[in-house]
């Protein structure tokens, strides 16, 4: 198969899709990858650690799209790269489909065969895709929110840690996952207050295990959220619902309860986010301010640690990416339930039932495609 892999292209996103080993796993075994020029050079990823591995470099993402059977990407296409898309060409890659309708609309238009990172499941039933992504977007949620609490960048002017004599922050994470897992560990770290909330008691307890009093478990309830979000300096939005929209678990009039110069970074921004208030930011402009509340909300927080997210992430994806560029995408599904979940949209069909239910698309399962 020929495998593309175009720079991306969105603000301030610096991950590429396949690294120089990743390439040297496809052309071992006998499959071409066409790379665009300078695709990883701002992360070291020279063009000539590609052409070693056995990559064929081209001009520009115009002649990755004609060229390849597969592309291969980190973010989701923009609209110049949906059009670059044709009927059948795999696109393997993040899409966070559920909040995005225009996305969505240009990929069902293209006929191509759309599977999402974030969608593809595990044998023990996680997201083993998304994982990696989350583990660092947790962590960087505390960083990002621990920075824009000084006074300079429009937060009260606190320390995350507090200092001897001086209380420390309250951070509250919703969500216990693997963002707000990643996110307590570093708070927690830090030496700030945290409160983690989620739905799963049995989640709660293993993290109530592992840190003890070091952290307070809430079971999540709108009156547990409330009364922790009206009495916290942070707040990290981590929660997630497999391809669906995120629920909008702090409403508007929490936030406006909140304390002025308070911070919330939500990481679930990616699915449309879990804070009434929230909307997508970029690296260039990553916050705004609603009833004196700071919200970051940047919607790829991994591309601004884009090596170490490059590596991490390919280490979770090449494994699919042999199987799609081996055996071709019908029979790679059906051979794989896992990877059949990642199908979210083909054939100018939304195979994926929360995106279609989301968007009011007709749900057409992924099986129903591959004979």
């Amino acid at each position: 198969m020929r495998i593309g892999v175009p720079k991306e292209i969105k603000n301030h996103e610096y991950r590429v899709g396949l690294t120089p080993a990743s390439v040297r796993e496809l052309t071992s075994r006998g499959h071409a990858v066409l790379v665009q020029k300078g695709a990883g050079a701002v992360i070291g990823l020279s063009d000539e650690q590609y052409a070693a591995a056995g990559a064929e470099l081209v001009l520009d993402a115009a002649a990755v799209f004609a060229g390849a059977e597969m592309i291969v990407k980190v973010k989701e296409p923009q609209p110049q790269e949906c059009v670059l898309l044709r009927p059948e060409q795999i696109l393997y890659t993040y899409l966070h489909l559920a909040p995005d309708p225009e996305q969505t609309a240009a990929l069902v238009k293209s006929g191509a065969v759309c599977i999402a990172y974030e969608t593809i499941t595990g044998p023990g039933g996680g997201l083993p895709l998304l994982a990696p992504m989350s583990e660092v977007a947790g962590r960087m949620a505390v960083q990002a929110g621990a920075a824009h609490l000084e006074k300079s960048k429009g937060g009260m002017g606190i320390l995350l840690g507090g200092v001897p004599g001086v209380p420390a922050a309250h951070v509250v994470v919703i969500g216990a996952g693997m963002v707000g897992t990643n996110a307590l560990q570093m708070a927690v770290g830090l030496g700030a207050r945290v409160t983690v909330i989620d739905k799963n008691v049995d989640r709660l307890r293993h993290l109530d295990l592992i840190y003890g009093n070091r952290i307070t478990t809430l079971f999540s309830t709108a009156h547990t959220i409330e009364e922790a979000v009206i009495d916290a300096d942070l707040v990290i939005g981590g929660v997630l619902i497999p391809g669906a929209a995120a629920p909008k678990l702090v409403t508007a009039d929490m936030v406006a309860r909140m304390k002025t110069g308070a911070v919330i970074v939500d990481v679930a921004i990616d699915q449309g986010g879990c804070v009434e208030t929230s909307h997508p930011t970029t690296h260039a402009e990553p916050t705004f301010v609603v009833d004196g509340v700071v919200h970051y909300c940047v919607a790829n927080m991994p591309g601004a640690v884009a090596r170490t997210s490059t590596f991490a992430l390919n280490h979770a994806t090449i494994g699919h990416a042999l199987e799609l560029a081996g055996k071709g995408w019908r029979q790679a599904l059906k051979e794989s339930e896992h990877l059949r979940n990642g199908l979210n949209v083909a054939l100018g069909k939304v195979t994926y039932e929360a995106v279609a239910r989301d968007l009011g698309y007709v749900y057409t399962p992924a099986a129903a495609l591959l004979n």
